[in-house]
Formats: structure tokens, C-alpha cells, sequence
């Protein structure tokens, strides 16, 4: 674990495309951090550019943005500063998405839908001991040891199975695949059969969620 910031200014940078957004976090760290230079981006794009002009030594950052997501975005902050702390703060369900974000280089997560004295909390923790992680997220970190599928469950199929599966989340049915990519119709059958097995799924809807959750963000 890196050491915890103990400059008497810590410049926070707040990326998030909502105003509203920004403005109300902008007030947490205000109450939490007084001896902190606050800087504020609604744009993916300036967030680099932000951290390397301005010093930045934590970031608050939104999971998506109209112009990228911070799963590009963070592996990108942490070359120009590799000490920045980044905590996610993000309405995306927290036990789908945060080992994602913890592996592209977060220091920590927090849910939007978190109650203020839990945002406060995280704030803190990220500026003072340098992460955050709510006790769902240690447990999803404990498991991820035992189970290293559980960051991508899509990681246990195939080139040609993840292609098919792809297919299948874009409405896609056996005889087009098939013909699309010159296989039989019952080979994409039984290809199919094996993504369920692995994925431990019953049917398209929960394919194409899996593919939604963890290909395409």
C-alpha cells in the first residue's frame, strides 16, 4: 500500500460530466479536506492533461463520460503520476464493476447512491490512507484470490466462443452466425451450449447482460 498524502495543500481533481455532480462533491471536500486546490473537468479528455499540468494527487472521477470511460482513462493518470490516488465515484452496481476499476489502478470506489457520511468517509480515507473500499468490495478482492474469473467471468471462454456470444448480444440467430462465419448450425449450437456452461447462464437475456457488464463498458 503507498504511503498516504501528507502535504499541507492536496490539489483533488473532480471529473465528472454533471455539474450538479461535481459542485456537491466539490462541498464534501471543502468540509473534509479545507486545505485542499480543487480543479474540475466534465471532459474524459482533460483529465490527463489536468494531472499532468496541475499536479494532481487524487482524483474523484465519474466510471463514464459522453467522450470515454476511466477504465481507459486511469492506467493513463497513473503513468503521468503513479502516485496518484483515483477513487471511482459511479452509479454502476459496485459488485459488478469495482474489480475492474481496482485492476485498471483505483485506489478506491463509491457508489453514488452511498449515503453522504459514507461519501465523506470515502474522501477521507482516500486522501489520509490512500484507498477506500466499502467491506463488499474487500470481500469481492478476498474472493477474487480464490477465483480470478470473478473480474470477468467472459475470461473463461474462447476467442471463437466470446465471438459467438458477441454475435448473440447483437441479435444475432444460429443460421446467420453460422453462414457468417461458414460453420454449421449445429456447431453453433453446440458452441452456444458451452458459453452457457461456462458462464453458469440459462439464457440470451442473461448472455447478453454479461456481455453488456463486462465487454462493452
Amino acid at each position: 500500500m503507498e504511503e498516504p498524502i501528507e502535504n499541507k495543500e492536496v490539489v483533488i481533481l473532480l471529473a465528472d460530466d454533471h455539474s450538479i455532480v461535481r459542485q456537491g462533491i466539490a462541498i464534501l471536500v471543502d468540509e473534509v479536506v479545507p486545505n485542499s486546490i480543487v480543479y474540475q473537468t466534465s471532459s474524459s479528455q482533460q483529465i490527463v492533461e489536468l494531472v499532468k499540468t496541475k499536479g494532481v494527487e487524487i482524483a474523484i472521477i465519474d466510471a463514464h463520460f459522453p467522450d470515454g470511460n476511466s477504465l481507459h482513462i486511469i492506467p493513463q493518470m497513473k503513468s503521468v503520476n503513479p502516485d496518484i490516488r483515483v477513487l471511482v465515484f459511479s452509479g454502476l452496481e459496485e459488485d459488478l464493476h469495482v474489480l475492474k476499476f481496482i485492476k485498471a489502478g483505483a485506489s478506491g470506489y463509491v457508489s453514488k447512491l452511498s449515503e453522504e457520511v459514507e461519501i465523506r468517509q470515502a474522501i477521507s480515507d482516500i486522501v489520509h490512507k490512500g484507498e477506500y473500499f466499502s467491506p463488499l468490495s474487500r470481500n469481492l478482492m478476498l474472493q477474487l484470490v480464490q477465483n480470478p474469473d470473478l473480474i470477468n467471468p467472459l475470461s473463461r471462454l474462447t476467442g471463437r466462443e466470446l465471438q459467438i456470444a458477441e454475435m448473440y448480444a447483437e441479435g444475432h440467430g444460429n443460421l446467420e452466425i453460422a453462414n457468417e462465419l461458414n460453420i454449421k448450425q449445429n456447431t453453433v449450437s453446440t458452441i452456444k451450449k458451452n458459453i452457457f456452461d461456462k458462464l453458469k447462464i440459462e439464457n440470451l437475456v442473461e448472455l447478453i447482460d454479461l456481455i453488456n457488464t463486462h465487454h462493452k463498458i
